[in-house]
């Protein structure tokens, strides 16, 4: 019987992609419903800074390494991009549907796709995945404002994760620069968050529901595009992540 690392490391892009994705959206269905109690900066905050915790502890030994000054940078570009598409993505989902947000937000992705598509093949693909994109969506422009903006916003972030996540994947530091990256972000959108942090710090069942969203939504979901990433073209990996609403 094969490990868990194992499983990652011989596994289909296709297959993790799938595994990723239930990651992602179970995590935010739990943060969706913690919007009732816990301002949406406060929950981003939380999922960006627990999962940088489980990440820098179960990568410690690639974390003490000796760092360069153009590894820290690259870590810390992607980490701020991660935590602000965190942070506008659960503003948007105050104001927007589930579902709704997040078919919008993967125009990012169709667009570095879009950027990096090369072949009548991938073009084609790309086509179906924006016409789903379109057809998914449904959604009014004029309905809910800020919440367009924000998830407008999210996208262009989610475009930069993919561009910059890639730098981060090939640092051969495994999961370490995920981890310090996400630390940074943390420290990014700490002061957008951390009003409200309180009542989460001394409630043991609104704070683990903080770190289940971080563990589901960040540390496994992006661990695995870090696995991805090292694997396949960045065209590809945007195109994957673009068939993700699905």
């Amino acid at each position: 019987m094969r490990s868990p690392s194992q499983f990652v490391r011989t596994a289909s892009p296709e297959a993790l992609f799938v595994i990723a994705g239930i990651s992602q959206y179970a995590g935010a269905v739990v943060a969706v419903n913690l919007f009732e109690e816990i301002r949406p900066a406060t929950v981003a905050w939380f999922r960006v800074m627990s999962a940088a915790a489980v990440l820098v502890a179960i990568s410690w030994r690639q974390v003490r390494g000796g760092w360069t000054r153009g590894e820290l940078t690259s870590a810390a570009f992607f980490g701020v991009a991660t935590a602000a598409m965190n942070l506008f993505f659960y503003l948007a989902l105050d104001r927007l549907p589930l579902g709704k947000s997040v078919v919008i937000e993967f125009i990012g992705p169709i667009a570095v796709a879009a950027a990096f598509t090369r072949s009548a093949r991938n073009s084609a693909a790309l086509a179906l995945a924006a016409i789903g994109v379109v057809t998914l969506s449904g959604v009014e422009m004029g309905g809910e404002p800020w919440g367009i903006v924000f998830i407008l916003a999210a996208s262009a972030m989610w475009a930069m994760y993919i561009i910059l996540g890639r730098r981060v994947a090939h640092l051969d530091r495994g999961m370490a620069g995920l981890g310090i990256g996400l630390a940074f972000g943390s420290l990014a959108i700490m002061p957008f968050g951390v009003s409200g942090s309180w009542a989460v710090f001394t409630d043991a069942r609104l704070l683990l529901m903080c770190v289940a969203v971080g563990a589901l939504s960040s540390a496994l979901g992006y661990g695995i595009d870090q696995v991805v990433m090292r694997r396949i073209p960045v065209r590809r990996f945007a195109l994957l992540l673009a068939l993700l609403p699905v």
